[in-house]
């Protein structure tokens, strides 16, 4: 991923082994990342049991808030794909029992 993809808001695939290994405290035992995504300093990880979203706030980014969403609370989802002209792909979740 390039920071200019970074600023554009477009988020770069990073290897699955390099965020189980920089992310180890967040697992429990025998879970495993099979999917990561970066956008400039936030992280999104897709594990074998759920979705967990890391958002570093803050000049310094030393402020960080995760979400963990176990798979069993996502009642659906969109996935919006990059045509010609728009080159980005987006996805869409919703929450059983989310208010916002």
């Amino acid at each position: 991923m390039g920071l200019l993809d970074g600023m554009m808001g477009n988020a770069g695939r990073i290897d699955p082994a390099a965020a189980q290994q920089e992310y180890a405290k967040l697992f429990g035992q025998g879970e495993q990342v099979y999917a990561a995504y970066l956008l400039v300093r936030d992280a999104m990880l897709f594990t074998n049991r759920r979705l967990i979203m890391i958002d570093k706030q803050g000049v310094t980014g030393r402020k960080v808030s995760y979400h963990s969403i176990p798979y069993r609370s996502i009642t659906h989802f969109a996935v919006e794909t990059a045509g010609t002209f728009d080159l980005d792909a987006e996805l869409y979740i919703w929450l059983s029992g989310s208010h916002r």
